[in-house]
C-alpha cells in the first residue's frame, strides 16, 4: 500500500471511530495525541478514564481553520485574532466563554483550549470528521509526553479504538505547543511558551 493510500485509509477509518464514540490516537502538528470527537460526552469521559485523569484538569481541542472560532465562543476577543496571525508555532490559546463542546470539556470557568492546526493530516481529519477533534497527549496522567510514536505506552495503544498509522516511522522529535490563556478583557498570561 503506497503512502497516499495510507493517509487516506487512516482519514477514513479515523472519522468512522469518531463518529461512532471512539477514541483515537493520532498524530498532531505538536506530538502524538489521544482524540474524539469535542461535542460527545460520553466520548470525552472515555477520554479522561484512559489516561486516568481528572476531569477537572481539562484537555485541549484542535481545528482546522480559525474560521470556526465563532461557532465556539460567545465572543472571540479581538487580540485572539492578532495571536493568530503572528504565531510561528503551533498555540493554544484558552478561550473564556466556550460553547458548543461537551459540558465535561469546559472548564468550571467557562474556559477551553483551542488550538488551530495547520498540520496536514489532522487538520484533513478535521475537515473531513466536521467537528473539532479533543488533542490530549498519548500518555498516562503525570506520565512523559512522548514526542515520537515509539514512545507511547503499549497499553495506550491497546486502549483506544483506532491507531493512525500515518507518521509512525517520522523519527523528528515534536515539541507541545505553547500556551497563551486570554481573559473576558481581553487580557493574556503567557503560560507555556
Amino acid at each position: 500500500m503506497n503512502q497516499y493510500s495510507v493517509y487516506k485509509n487512516d482519514i477514513d477509518n479515523a472519522v468512522k471511530t469518531l463518529m461512532n464514540g471512539g477514541i483515537i490516537l493520532y498524530p498532531t502538528d505538536t506530538i502524538w495525541g489521544i482524540g474524539c470527537d469535542a461535542t460527545n460526552e460520553k466520548a470525552v469521559s472515555r477520554v479522561y478514564n484512559l489516561k486516568n485523569r481528572e476531569d477537572s484538569k481539562s484537555m485541549l481541542v484542535l481545528i482546522e481553520s480559525e474560521n470556526r472560532l465563532p461557532t465556539y465562543m460567545e465572543e472571540v476577543p479581538d487580540i485572539a485574532w492578532e495571536l493568530i496571525d503572528v504565531a510561528d508555532k503551533p498555540l493554544t490559546i484558552i478561550f473564556p466563554g466556550a460553547r458548543n463542546f461537551a459540558k465535561n470539556l469546559i472548564g468550571i470557568d467557562g474556559t477551553v483550549g483551542i488550538r488551530i492546526t495547520r498540520e496536514e493530516f489532522s487538520a484533513n481529519l478535521i475537515r473531513k470528521f466536521g467537528k473539532p477533534i479533543v488533542s490530549t497527549s498519548a500518555n498516562f496522567s503525570g506520565k512523559k509526553s512522548p514526542s515520537i510514536f515509539s514512545e507511547i505506552d503499549r497499553k495506550i495503544m491497546e486502549r483506544v479504538d483506532y491507531v493512525v498509522n500515518y507518521r509512525q516511522d517520522d523519527t523528528q522529535k515534536k515539541q507541545p505547543s505553547g500556551i497563551i490563556r486570554i481573559g473576558v478583557k481581553g487580557e493574556v498570561e503567557v503560560l507555556r511558551h
